[in-house]
């Protein structure tokens, strides 16, 4: 890949007036029928994100254009689905790997709309959803509204992270910065490389890895969280800078899903709907998760009494570690996205994981920059949430794995994370 890649990708840093476009092609072009199984569209679009954010373009823009890029490329497939319908089968590389459009098929016929929200994180399926959609002459305007949800997320998760490591890279920040960044993304990194192939392995002890993994990781940085100050103090002070009046509107939102009010009306919502139904054991994961992460977040903050971000931002309560509103943000986050994957194959389970997830990693995210929380309360905040809530699955499936939803398997989740934004948007301040 490096054969092509690095001669665009010098050209492209000589001529930045052409990045816009690169980006906009290639999010197009990962999105469009066959051709996104064939390029190797991740890559390019971290390499050419880094080099927006090396001061080419702006964040804002960077993410507009791969969502429009996103957008352009379902559009394609989903049209190519329309206009060939069955015959779409005799083109030359289906006929030779029927399996991409048959996958595709069964997803989009079992799942129905999630598939194509899910889907948007598993790479083979990425390109092909759309193109069945449309084959089965899915409703326009139905695909349409999910696609403008899935292409939103699935730019945020492809392009922020290398238009982030990209403005970093141009920024002179402390030396010893680095190496405390390379720790902690390290440990992360390999504590998902290790669930994720439990997980895919289909292995009976991936939850059990997750919450060892996790709590191990929790502990080590609960007690090593003094080697990591610079770590926090350099990106709350970058984070200060993206800071805008209106922009501090809509990060006090995001922020408010971890908002007690909020999360205790959600979790009233989840769990009448699973009384509803009849899901006991469900109901009671789904509490443990949420009791347990409340009571050991109280805990352990009474037990490390590590101040609030100092002055000049605002002065608040005693303790931020683990940062409280973060991690009751991903144990609501993560119970949803278990129940939407319940009998599911592993790799729509970690998809739908990972799209749950977004909401919570946003509202940490919004802390920060507020000045609420420092970077790594909220990361113990995760870390805290993933490993009680591998540990809560554990308990409840230790003789039967917990039941398919159904179809309410994942539209519930969906819905319930609908609530939760509604209450947010009425609730008080939430950087509190």
């Amino acid at each position: 890949m490096s054969e092509w890649l690095n001669p665009v990708t010098t050209w492209l840093s000589a001529h930045p007036q052409w990045l816009g476009l690169a980006i906009l092609l290639l999010a197009c072009v990962e999105c469009v029928t066959i051709v996104g199984i064939l390029v190797p569209g991740t890559v390019a679009l971290f390499a050419v994100a880094a080099l927006a954010g090396s001061g080419a373009l702006g964040l804002g823009e960077t993410l507009l254009l791969g969502y429009a890029g996103g957008l352009l490329g379902d559009a394609l497939s989903y049209a190519i689905g329309r206009r060939f319908h069955r015959d779409i089968r005799h083109l030359p590389l289906l006929r030779r790997h029927p399996e991409w459009l048959a996958q595709a098929e069964f997803y989009f016929q079992r799942y129905g709309v999630a598939s194509l929200l899910v889907g948007r994180f598993i790479g083979p399926l990425r390109p092909m959803l759309p193109t069945v959609a449309g084959m089965l002459d899915m409703p326009l305007p139905r695909f349409a509204a999910v696609s403008l949800v899935a292409a939103a997320s699935w730019a945020l998760v492809y392009l922020l992270p290398g238009w982030t490591t990209g403005a970093a890279l141009r920024l002179s920040l402390p030396a010893g910065f680095w190496w405390q960044a390379g720790v902690l993304i390290g440990a992360l990194l390999a504590l998902f490389a290790l669930v994720g192939q439990a997980s895919l392995r289909e292995r009976r002890e991936a939850a059990a890895l997750a919450a060892l993994l996790g709590g191990l990781l929790l502990v080590a940085l609960l007690a090593g969280w003094r080697h990591f100050v610079l770590f926090d103090q350099t990106l709350l002070e970058l984070a200060q800078r993206l800071r805008t009046p209106a922009l501090d509107v809509w990060l006090v939102r995001v922020s408010q899903l971890g908002d007690p009010a909020v999360q205790l009306g959600a979790a009233l919502a989840l769990g009448l709907l699973l009384a509803a139904l009849r899901q006991w054991r469900a109901l009671l994961f789904v509490v443990l998760t949420l009791a347990g992460t409340a009571l050991a977040g109280h805990a352990v903050t009474l037990l490390i009494a590590r101040a609030h971000p100092p002055p000049p931002l605002p002065p608040l309560d005693a303790f931020s570690l683990p940062g409280g509103d973060s991690a009751a943000a991903f144990a609501f986050c993560l119970v949803l996205g278990v129940l939407g994957g319940r009998g599911a194959p592993a790799r729509v389970r970690l998809a739908w994981l990972l799209l749950v997830s977004l909401p919570a990693v946003a509202s940490a995210a919004a802390r920060v920059c507020l000045g609420v929380h420092w970077p790594t309360a909220g990361l113990a905040g995760a870390l805290l949430a993933g490993s009680l809530c591998a540990l809560a699955l554990l308990l409840v499936q230790r003789r039967t794995p917990l039941p398919a939803l159904g179809r309410l398997g994942w539209c519930m989740p969906l819905g319930v994370l609908l609530i939760a934004g509604l209450l947010a948007a009425f609730v008080g301040d939430g950087g509190r």
